[in-house]
């Protein structure tokens, strides 16, 4: 039997930093602090529920951050 892959470790680094920023400099931000997975969504985005350890997700309003989560 295979081994289970170690999770991977997220960045230790705050979502609540990149609300109110622009969301293009948001995600250059992000992936340079080391988020493997950048994802930004319009408000009221349906989107599936499942943790992905590396991944920072944006929800975007007139080009803003206005929230900001892990996984």
């Amino acid at each position: 039997m295979a081994p289970n892959p170690a999770p991977q470790e997220e960045p230790q680094d705050s979502p609540e930093a990149y609300v109110g920023l622009d969301a293009a400099d948001a995600e250059r931000r992000a992936r340079e602090r080391g988020w493997t997975t950048v994802r930004p969504l319009p408000p009221g985005a349906i989107i599936t529920m499942e943790y992905r350890s590396g991944r920072l997700n944006f929800e975007v309003r007139h080009g803003r951050v206005a929230r900001a989560w892990k996984g």
